[in-house]
């Protein structure tokens, strides 16, 4: 095995480094925009900051790279950039991870505004975010992501579409059209987004339609599938799914995702700015690998797990699930997004930016071609951000926004009850320079009301603050350190919770008395973006005091009791990379990550990712351009208590494209190539690592078309 990575990997350098040799002049690089700045105005963050202009840690994934790197779920997409990692449940939900941080740590945006779906509630549970109609992805690391509140404690993601034009197309009509296929999952995939514009009015309509198989893993892994599946018990012995008669390849059950998404959006666009609205509806089935009902009766007694009925203390579970087909997600989104700014509206204001959302947000869990579970969530939110002329030389944005969320679940895993949850929040940012420095302080105060049907109403009040200053010693390179001190309110489920959650194989427990959880951040960054070596690298540390986490109370076989309580923690690590561009059309990148978390006197957190380490190499030669990247996932044996140890791998990608036209808009044909080793690539950010291992090798051909 090591031998025939070195071989492939060996390979696959030369070719790309060899290639540039061939010409003298480059017309089409694939050199990725991740940590490029200069130039990108980072929309997540005020006051329209520009590459050397941004404090804060801050990756930007656009351009040709996003396209061939995007995946169906959220987390897959940003799967391997330096401190992102996610935490996969087969093909149709996966959550991103940042800096060993999800849900609901972790907030996902729609251009600054909430999605309202129910991902923060289980890993099972979809993102209501499209990858495939992005235009961008900002992600957003420590204090930076301060001003989104205490669900972005530990950073946010903000996704960047199209949806509301903000132009007026030049030619009167722009857009894309897409087409791909994956060899793993069978996946056929069609993607359209078209601008027409005439006067001050513009429209755009997106689409998408996907449908994927159940996905391959390596053959070799047929043993360990069947142990897995084995309990000693002979009712398995007539399954169904026998590994043996799949022939040379094995798919895991449960991993398929079919997803329709229609999108139609208009603005009115003066010379001061603009103001639209945008409709979307999204429609998808996917599956869910590794449910197990072996333990739906247990339930607590006091802070034991019983399992079985009170005559029968054996644990003698009645329940033959074995010829079902695996359950599945029918998934219907409908959202309608309002967005507009408005450039020097009256003397002292520079400019007024608005984002609101109505989302009504459902999804049925069917078992056994029944609805087990419904949950669903009507919501909306609004941010208004007001930049105020400079004064005294700061400048600033004074904001506010408003949330609400009607929450339920009702059914078999109705663990959570039905609930409102209110936030109302006041924010404030300034930014100063002076000579080489720059100085950068934020604050903002929320009001949390939560209540729930049967349940005591909960108020909290979390405080946000941060500062942070950057000295930059010459053009191109800085040094910045920011400290903060954020809290987070607990949410409802981790209030109210009590039940069967069958995707986590637990038995929940709320704890209506939790308190604010609160961060003391500190982070240094150094970064150089200019020149032919560049690089950004962040150490931090997060001191949680009164942590929210589940603690795990008792274990019955797989199955655990689980209480959310408080305690102190810490959360320390690196991440970062360091890129040279050897000549114009060629460059190597090494990049990397660690974290390492921990409970004051109660050992390791669960599921912390790995460290990784890689090095990704990019080049181009008139329309031939292309990638190829290399990482190592080291083992992860400092694990929490019932948590098992997850042995490393080695992820070895490519990326091929050729343009058909030397500039301009055109057509453009890629393969991308994933696991091209076909490893054993369990994940140990995810639940259900041993049942839904990561794809096995995958090809995705496309092509695409821009006018």
């Amino acid at each position: 095995m090591r031998l025939r990575s070195t071989l492939l990997a060996a390979t696959g350098l030369s070719l790309l480094i060899t290639a540039p040799a061939m010409a003298d002049t480059l017309t089409t690089t694939a050199a990725p925009p991740v940590t490029e700045l200069d130039g990108i105005v980072v929309r997540a963050l005020p006051l329209d900051q520009r590459g050397d202009e941004v404090i804060s840690n801050v990756t930007v994934l656009a351009g040709d790279e996003l396209v061939r790197r995007r995946q169906a779920t959220l987390g897959e997409t940003l799967q391997g950039i330096p401190g992102v990692n996610s935490d996969t449940f087969g093909a149709g939900a996966s959550r991103p991870v940042i800096r060993g941080q999800t849900s609901p740590r972790v907030k996902v945006l729609t251009d600054g505004s909430e999605l309202m779906d129910a991902s923060a509630v289980s890993p099972d549970h979809a993102v209501a975010g499209e990858p495939l109609l992005l235009d961008g992805i900002e992600i957003l690391r420590g204090p930076s992501a301060l001003l989104y509140g205490g669900g972005a404690i530990g950073g946010a993601v903000n996704l960047l579409d199209r949806k509301i034009p903000t132009e007026i197309p030049a030619n009167g009509v722009d857009g894309a059209i897409e087409f791909r296929g994956g060899t793993a999952d069978g996946e056929r995939t069609g993607v359209v987004g078209v601008t027409a514009g005439v006067g001050s009015f513009a429209i755009r309509l997106e689409a998408l339609d996907r449908t994927s198989d159940d996905y391959d893993i390596p053959s070799y892994l047929r043993a360990h599938h069947d142990d897995h599946d084995d309990h000693d018990d002979d009712d398995h012995d007539d399954d169904d799914h026998d590994h043996e008669d799949e022939g040379p390849v094995t798919r895991v059950e449960g991993t398929f995702n079919d997803t329709r998404t229609l999108t139609l959006g208009a603005s009115w666009i003066g010379a001061r700015g603009y103001l639209g609205v945008a409709v979307t509806e999204q429609n998808s089935r996917y599956g869910l690998p590794g449910h197990n009902h072996e333990y739906e009766d247990c339930h607590p007694h006091g802070t034991s797990l019983h399992c079985g009925s009170h005559d029968d203390d054996d644990h003698d579970h009645d329940h033959d699930h074995d010829d079902e087909a695996a359950p599945w997600v029918e998934l219907q989104n409908r959202r309608v997004d309002v967005r507009g700014e408005l450039n020097d509206p009256f003397a002292g204001v520079e400019r007024i930016r608005f984002r609101g959302g109505v989302t009504d947000y459902a999804h049925e869990e069917i078992e056994g071609g029944e609805v087990g579970t419904r949950f669903t969530n009507e919501g909306h939110d609004a941010r208004v951000e007001v930049e105020h002329a400079p004064i005294a030389g700061l400048r600033g944005v004074v904001g506010v926004q408003t949330a609400r969320s009607d929450f339920a679940a009702v059914g078999d895993e109705g663990f959570v009850p039905e609930s409102i949850t209110r936030t109302n929040a006041l924010f404030v940012l300034e930014q100063y320079q002076w000579n080489d420095w720059r100085f950068e302080g934020a604050v903002r105060q929320e009001w949390q009301e939560t209540e729930a049907v049967g349940r005591p109403d909960r108020d909290h009040d979390p405080l946000s603050l941060s500062g942070s200053a950057a000295w930059s010693p010459m053009p191109g390179w800085s040094v910045a350190l920011t400290a903060s001190r954020s809290q987070r309110a607990p949410n409802v489920q981790e209030l109210y919770a009590r039940g069967v959650h069958v995707a986590t194989s637990t038995f929940e427990l709320g704890n209506a008395d939790l308190d604010v959880e609160t961060a003391n951040t500190l982070e240094l960054t150094f970064r150089k973006t200019t020149g032919p070596t560049t690089f950004s690298v962040s150490a931090f540390r997060h001191d949680f005091n009164d942590y929210i986490y589940a603690r795990t109370l008792d274990q019955v076989e797989d199955f655990r009791l689980i209480e959310y309580t408080q305690a102190d923690a810490e959360f320390t690590g690196i991440d970062g990379e360091v890129r040279h561009r050897f000549s114009p059309n060629f460059s190597a990148t090494v990049f990397g990550d660690y974290v390492r978390a921990e409970v004051d006197g109660g050992g390791n957190l669960p599921r912390i990712p790995a460290a990784r380490l890689g090095a990704r190499v990019d080049g181009g030669w008139n329309q031939l351009s292309g990638n190829l990247e290399y990482y190592r996932v080291f083992e992860q044996d400092r694990i929490a208590d019932f948590e098992t140890e997850t042995p490393g791998y080695d992820m070895l990608n490519a990326t091929l494209a050729y343009d058909l036209r030397a500039a301009g808009d055109g057509v453009q044909v890629y393969v991308r190539g994933t696991n091209l080793l076909d490893e054993l690539a369990l994940n140990h950010t995810s639940f259900i690592k041993d049942a839904a291992p990561l794809r096995g090798r995958n090809f995705v051909l496309g092509v695409r078309a821009r006018f």
